[in-house]
């Protein structure tokens, strides 16, 4: 019987940490605190509350990253949009041969002479949209100093 008494039992479950956290404290919030605190959590991407503030409070390095659902927006359209005008460049290419091909000079001159027109517009257009692009950037991907 006293060999028994002697030996440890093993009490099952985890085994305990080095430095356990044992000490607790507790502060209150206003409102317009924890709305703060819960969006620079959110910003911050910290899977744990606790250890968020614990970082914020010994000033460890954190790092937010934020990704503005707009300016992606832009970039996709502004990335499709630069496709669809390559691609009307190469079919301009193509239909000039073709009129040159298929039709007589004074008819394919007269089709050149509309198709100008067009590519007259088109390159107003051009110089909007990269007018445009350049306020943006300014406005809103430029990082202010």
């Amino acid at each position: 019987m006293n060999e028994n008494s002697n030996k440890k039992q093993n009490k099952g479950g985890r085994t305990p940490k080095t430095d356990p956290s044992i000490y607790r404290h507790v502060f209150r919030l206003t409102d317009e605190e924890n709305a703060k605190l819960l969006s620079l959590f959110e910003a911050s991407g910290m899977p744990n509350k606790a250890k968020f503030i614990i970082s914020l409070l010994f000033s460890k390095e954190m790092k937010s990253v934020k990704i503005d659902k707009g300016t992606v927006d832009f970039y996709m359209r502004l990335t499709s949009f630069h496709s669809q005008f390559r691609s009307v460049g190469v079919n301009y290419n193509q239909i000039v041969k073709l009129l040159y091909k298929n039709f007589s000079e004074k008819k394919a001159a007269a089709f050149l002479y509309k198709l100008e027109k067009q590519t007259a517009e088109m390159a107003m257009l051009c110089q909007k949209i990269i007018q445009i692009t350049e306020e943006f950037e300014a406005k809103h991907l430029k990082k202010q100093s």
